[in-house]
């Protein structure tokens, strides 16, 4: 599975979102600032996100961007599915009635491609936002403690 910059950058921003919301709504230009995005692409990405449902904007002196559920609610799924569509890296038409394949009903490699989607799926969606904000603050304490001892 290959992601695009969509995909990549967004989950990105998405992360940044989640971890700096607690003080408020979180500007654009903060989250290019920090993640090196532009700010228009930013807005792009903020607007898929937006219709998905995973964020609300905030207009207004201070406004921005918060979520629109909990970080422990929402899965990394839920952001590349926003972005990106669907998380599957193989289409099969056994899978997929609007697909066509001439050799759908007998073809054994399907048990393999249904097995990679399946695995990515529960990947994805088995991750939530909020661990992934987890292990970034352990990784941050432990590089200040390493840091201190040097």
């Amino acid at each position: 599975m290959k992601l695009s910059t969509k995909g990549r950058y967004g989950l990105r921003a998405f992360i940044d979102l989640a971890e700096y919301e607690e003080v408020g709504p979180v500007s654009i230009s903060s989250i290019s600032e920090r993640q090196d995005i532009s700010e228009r692409y930013l807005e792009q990405l903020m607007a898929k996100m937006k219709k998905a449902g995973l964020v609300k904007s905030v207009r207004g002196a201070g406004g921005g961007y918060i979520l629109a559920r909990k970080a422990s609610e929402i899965s990394v799924g839920d952001v590349l599915r926003a972005l990106e569509g669907s998380v599957e890296p193989v289409t099969c038409a056994a899978f997929h009635p609007e697909e066509t394949c001439t050799v759908k009903d007998r073809c054994v490699a399907k048990y393999v491609w249904q097995k990679v989607n399946e695995s990515v799926t529960a990947t994805v969606d088995g991750i939530m936002i909020d661990t992934l904000i987890k292990e970034t603050n352990q990784k941050e304490t432990n590089q200040k403690e390493v840091n201190q001892k040097i």
